[in-house]
């Protein structure tokens, strides 16, 4: 894609994300279900970074190792706990970012957040999204990460392509959101904000 016209792309999704939204939930589609983690909101980040591969726009999510303790083996975005030295939630995001699979922060421009997102596990995540600039290698932490995902924004930015599903948790059926990408099946949080950005690029 030309220049200027990634330069007019990136300055719209930075437009979508100036404007107020809906804080999100793992549990939107199960609102009968009382959450174990109840009132258990521990701040976290996650990084939605923008990268092009090969003229595309791309998603940068990480498969999580089969040995970690929350969302094992899940396709995820890089991210985690708010820790006492990071200083905003967008140092967060970019030191995990670079933590999980090699993005220097000084490589990102950061073009906005969306509205936190809370999990079965007891996070309230903030999302923050930035555009990757230049050229970028990752460096994968074989400790948390097992593969390192270019999935498309196109695709992932499409509301059409979700679905939802359901499966037995903690003696319940539960419902979530599912956007599949080639052999990856991306589903529960990182699925509901993927969406909840697809809902509005596309509104």
């Amino acid at each position: 894609m030309k220049r200027s016209n990634r330069v007019k792309e990136i300055a719209a999704i930075r437009a979508v994300l100036a404007k107020p939204g809906a804080t999100s939930s793992d549990y939107d589609l199960n609102p009968d279900v009382i959450p174990v983690e109840q009132g258990i909101n521990s701040p976290a980040a996650v990084l939605i970074a923008l990268v092009e591969q090969g003229g595309t726009l791309c998603v940068v999510l990480t498969k999580r190792a089969q040995h970690l303790r929350h969302h094992p083996g899940q396709i995820a975005f890089p991210g985690g706990k708010v820790e006492a030295a990071d200083g905003s939630i967008e140092a967060t995001a970019l030191r995990e970012a670079q933590e999980e699979v090699g993005l220097p922060p000084q490589q990102v421009e950061l073009l906005g957040t969306l509205p936190k997102h809370l999990t079965v596990t007891g996070f309230s995540v903030q999302p923050v999204l930035g555009f990757v600039k230049g050229d970028f290698a990752p460096i994968l932490d074989k400790g948390e990460v097992e593969e390192i995902i270019f999935a498309p924004l196109a695709h992932l930015s499409d509301p059409r392509k979700y679905a939802v599903q359901q499966r037995l948790f903690r003696g319940s059926l539960r419902k979530y959101y599912t956007i599949p990408y080639g052999p990856h099946y991306i589903w529960g949080a990182t699925a509901r904000m993927t969406l909840g950005f697809a809902e509005r690029i596309s509104g």
